[in-house]
């Protein structure tokens, strides 16, 4: 009966889950049941799942609709009416076709007509649906002639009187109104709930012919679908034989590029992955990640492929990966092996720069009708919510801010809150919109629409309707299309590097970028800002513990850096045991055998599967449980717990004391949070060394690089000061010399115009663009001759001092600008042909005082160029110890003068704790620790220098002060405000730090941690 049901993919109209929809047909009695979200097919699958759980009949459909009103239900006959239905939606969201009220010729799908909607003549397939509370105008004779063509029509919407109120609120969310001017057609009837199937057909029994149709209806649909089925496009050439025999080909040919003519053993690998890939029918999905990496370098664009993808050798081979397996023992079973059904999943990355013209080629080579981006559901956040559902209730907007931003236990309890909790909290995990999956991208061997309808966000690639995980349940695999601005920095600075010193940088042969002798001193002091993964706070830190010297460590670092590793105490117990490799024994042999490299130590998540394997004797499925538990995927409790029962059973057989085998399990039961395959971090490890490489020998093109590609961890000032550290001359912004991004002339960095607070990014671009058409501005007047723009603009780049070539103060500029503008006609703009002498005017001197400049830049960059923050404050002094000379100091107390950097937050179990980063006045940067206690007598107080005084701790050295007192140092007035004393201090708020949160566990202390340093019996 019920072949109209809204489940919340209905977005912001449906109130019931898949899973809530499904149980509660089942209590109705329901044997059919139709899911018809409007627009979209995005639950139907996980429908099909849950209808099969309880014995129930899943039939699929789609409710049509434009507008809020309803054209018609489309329900689909068999799988390839599910296609014909996507096909309408996808015309009229990608391709702009409009739905018509009456329904198009299909060929295996029902269409329901309400009464409101019914075309003059119905076709075969084309039905009228009656609701409960329609059946007295059955008397009429229009509807007489149609009862041969009348169904049961019983809407299901929402599950509860409550989610009735729920549902409103929704549709006054989506209508952006107040709840009482809902209008009664823009939410449903009352009516709209599971009743009892029994108490339905009672109601229409009057009408057999109807209950009838009805039956006749859902008896001819059907929903199968083999979700073990693949999905992807299976080939590349023409053949599963012919594929086998390309890729074979290409091996052999990258082979000998990557280990010269005769390597027998490479061979043998490359062999032995050869024949598991053709096994397992996946050599079509390598040759088409070939095909966009062989595109990627044709087009000279740089890519990262990285993740357990670097564990083949054959990936290697073709040019996918750049780590050789052999180099750092990476197994391939760990990516692909014979127990394994999906595909194997290769990330890569590209700049963000150049990401779309790889999607754009993909699109194109595969063909739109074939390919598609995953999509995602967005849901209702904790803010979102709380906003929503406020407004809806008509609560004032200071109201709303206070809600979004206030924890819950702080908001007011009168009874408009109290509601707005009440339903926020019903609305929780709800999917607000559909968006796009950051990288996914499906290519199917059918039309896509075949599967699913398609949508068009503004990036303009299409979306499936559904995520990675129904994508992943289906049969698709996604190719992993990543971006990030590390190679937009490295790409930059090899090309800057061929403009600006005519040499060329070979980046990607990493025997010049890896393990290099100035590289490895720059990595052991933590000299890595701007770099790739190694520039944070923490992990600089961690490279001067460890002395970092070599590629090997960094791949290790890479990975004891994440929460996996550093939350189970392991990192810190590594540190120890790479500083004192003397002071400790392996408490077991295999620990010794098969971590040697670590120094008994998890650090990838291969060491979960080997210590499971080579200590628990258990076979390699169970041993990737654990794995994939650890990672984050397929997270079963009980299948977790059936292979921990099975791991101390075997070790008992191997004979194992009891003691032992429960440490060796604590050990991989605290490891269980996200960590790094050792692929993926000697991928990250190799980019790391790259970035690095090109710093330590062409820091002023490298840092210009980091700065346009919007830097990393650090704000652009950090990025500018750097570059001064590095022999750079920092300007500001010149229209003579700037362009829309930072450019480099000899050691000069010109500020780009992209840097200027409040400049519009259609004038930022234009003062380039038109100087590189018609040369060089000669004057303010030819300036405002040529460029659209205004006082408050031309204000903005005089304060800069953009028109410095002139020779004329701010102040002239000043004036002469508003005398300019005053007289200029803008419809002359351009149309002048002969070029009017400029008329100079005399103007008074006026003086402007010292620093003004500074605070011009701090005022429209954030940051001061002409001078260092520490010219600014009322003291000379600039701390009795500097920051390169702590390691001299362990123990010792220590008083400094510092300009704050960014400050990291770090939970512990005596409450919130900051670690700062500084630079002192000889610019040299240093680290900070401040405990909970001591926060609350002496917190930050935003950007600026302040006063320190702490205790220096150099942990395997690394120094650290642990901060007794902190005072934030006064600074000047600004200048410009000398007679408002209310403004005088406005501009100081605009000096920033870089401030990030962490939300973890506290870390484990040393004493906590309790790995055995010495052979357990």
């Amino acid at each position: 009966m019920f072949i109209n049901c809204h489940s919340y993919h209905s977005l912001r109209y449906g109130t019931l889950s898949v899973e809530e929809l499904v149980r509660q047909a089942h209590q109705s009695g329901a044997r059919e049941l139709v899911l018809t979200d409007i627009n979209t097919i995005t639950g139907i699958y996980d429908f099909k799942k849950e209808c099969e759980k309880y014995g129930i009949k899943p039939v699929a459909g789609v409710e049509i609709r434009k507008e809020g009103k309803l054209f018609y239900i489309a329900i689909a006959k068999d799988f390839s009416g599910i296609g014909e239905i996507n096909r309408i939606i996808t015309d009229y969201n990608c391709e702009g076709k409009e739905l018509t009220e009456t329904a198009p010729e299909f060929n295996n799908v029902f269409v329901i007509y309400p009464k409101e909607n019914i075309p003059d003549q119905l076709k075969e397939n084309e039905f009228v649906g009656i609701r409960e509370e329609e059946l007295t105008l059955l008397i009429r004779s229009e509807f007489k002639k149609l009862k041969d063509k009348m169904v049961v029509w019983h809407p299901v919407t929402f599950g509860t009187e409550q989610e009735y109120e729920l549902h409103c609120i929704l549709r006054a969310i989506d209508h952006n109104i107040l709840l009482p001017r809902l209008k009664e057609t823009d939410h449903c009837k009352t009516t709209e709930i599971f009743r009892a199937v029994e108490l339905i057909e009672k109601v229409y029994e009057r009408y057999p012919e109807m209950i009838k149709n009805t039956h006749d209806l859902l008896r001819v649909c059907q929903f199968d679908f083999e979700f073990s089925t693949p999905r992807n496009k299976k080939y590349y050439t023409r053949s599963k034989e012919d594929d086998r025999r390309f890729l074979t080909r290409l091996t052999r040919l990258g082979l000998k590029h990557r280990y010269g003519p005769d390597h027998d053993i490479a061979w043998k690998r490359a062999e032995k992955e050869l024949k598991v890939i053709d096994q397992l029918n996946f050599s079509g999905y390598f040759l088409i990640t070939w095909d966009i990496i062989r595109y990627s370098n044709r087009m000279g664009f740089m890519h990262v492929g990285r993740g357990s993808g670097a564990n083949s050798i054959v990936s290697y081979c073709l040019g996918i990966t750049d780590i050789c397996p052999l180099e750092l023992d990476l197994y391939f079973e760990r990516f692909l092996n014979l127990n394994r059904k999906t595909p194997p999943d290769f990330d890569i990355d590209w700049s963000w720069q150049e990401r779309d013209i790889i999607l754009q080629y993909i699109f194109d080579r595969y063909g739109k009708d074939h390919v598609a981006f995953c999509g995602t559901n967005v849901e209702f956040k904790y803010r979102s919510i709380f906003r929503e559902v406020g407004k809806v209730f008509g609560l004032p907007k200071e109201e709303l801010d206070d809600l979004a931003t206030k924890p819950i236990e702080n908001h007011d309890s009168n009874s408009v809150v109290k509601l707005v909790h009440q339903y926020g909290q019903m609305m929780e995990k709800f999917p607000n919109q559909r968006s796009m999956h950051s990288c996914g991208i499906l290519i199917s061997e059918e039309p896509i629409t075949h599967f699913t309808a398609l949508e068009m966000p503004p990036k303009g690639f299409p979306i499936v309707q559904f995520d990675m995980h129904v994508a992943e349940d289906i049969g698709f695999e996604k190719f992993d299309i990543l971006s990030q601005r590390g190679l937009g920095t490295i790409n930059d600075t090899v090309k800057l590097i061929k403009n600006n010193r005519g040499i060329s940088v070979d980046i990607r042969n990493t025997t010049i970028s890896k393990n290099e002798k100035k590289a490895n001193e720059y990595l052991s002091q933590g000299r890595t800002i701007g770099c790739f993964y190694i520039e944070s706070p923490a992990m600089r830190g961690l490279l001067r513990r460890l002395k970092c010297e070599d590629y090997r460590t960094l791949v290790a670092a890479s990975s004891i850096i994440r929460p996996g590793v550093a939350q189970s105490g392991m990192m810190r117990e590594y540190i120890f045991r790479h500083n004192n490799p003397t002071k400790f024994e392996y408490f077991h042999p295999v620990f010794k055998e098969q971590l040697g490299e670590t120094y008994g130590i998890m650090v990838y998540q291969e060491d979960v599967i080997k210590i499971a394997l080579y200590y628990g004797g258990l076979e390699a499925a169970d041993g990737d449980i654990l794995r994939r538990a650890m990672s984050g995927k397929g997270r079963s409790l009980s299948a977790l717990q059936r292979v921990k029962d099975h791991f101390f059973e075997s070790c008992k057989r191997q004979g194992h004391p009891e003691e032992l085998s429960k440490e060796v399990y604590r050990q991989i039961e605290s490891f269980a949070g996200y960590s790094f395959c050792k692929a993926h971090s000697a991928s990250y490890a190799v980019e790391s060394y790259q970035s690095l490489y090109l710093k330590v020998y062409y820091p002023l093109e490298f840092m210009v690089s980091v700065i346009n590609n919007m830097g990393g961890f650090y704000r652009t000032e950090v990025y500018v000061h750097e570059a001064r550290m590095s022999g750079g001359i920092i300007r500001n912004p010149c229209v003579n010399t700037s362009d829309y991004v930072t450019v480099l002339k000899g050691n000069e960095i010109y500020l780009g115009f992209i840097h200027l607070q409040g400049l519009e990014t259609s004038i930022a671009r234009n003062i380039g663009e038109e100087r590189g058409k018609n040369g060089g501005y000669k004057s303010l007047d030819d300036f405002i001759r040529r460029i659209p723009i205004g006082i408050e603009t031309i204000q903005l780049l005089i304060f800069i001092d953009a028109f410095r070539f002139t020779g004329k103060s701010k102040n002239e500029l000043l004036v002469q600008a508003r005398l300019l503008l005053s007289m200029f006609k803008p419809e002359n703009r351009g149309l002048l042909l002969i070029e009017e002498p400029v008329k100079e005017y005399q103007l008074p001197q006026l003086k402007r005082e010292a620093f003004e400049d500074a605070f011009d830049e701090i005022e429209l960059l954030g940051f001061p160029v002409t001078c260092s923050p520490f010219d600014l404050l009322k003291t000379l002094y600039r701390g009795d110890v500097m920051g390169r000379d702590l390691v001299q100091y362990h123990k010792k107390q220590v008083r400094m003068l510092a300009y704050l950097i960014s400050r990291k937050h770090v939970p512990t179990k005596k409450g919130t704790m900051y670690f700062g980063t500084w630079i002192d006045a000889n610019g040299d940067y240093f680290d900070t620790a401040h405990f909970p206690d001591n926060l609350k007598a002496y917190p930050f107080l935003g950007g600026g220098c302040y006063l320190l005084l702490g205790t220096v701790e150099v942990d395997f050295h690394f120094p650290t002060i642990t901060i007794l007192k902190m005072a934030k140092m006064p600074m000047i007035p600004d200048p410009r405000y000398a007679y408002d004393n209310e403004k005088q201090y406005d501009i100081h708020r605009q000096i920033k730090e870089d401030v990030s949160m962490t939300h973890r566990k506290p870390y484990p202390q040393e004493h906590e941690i309790g790995l055995p340093r010495h052979k357990m019996r």
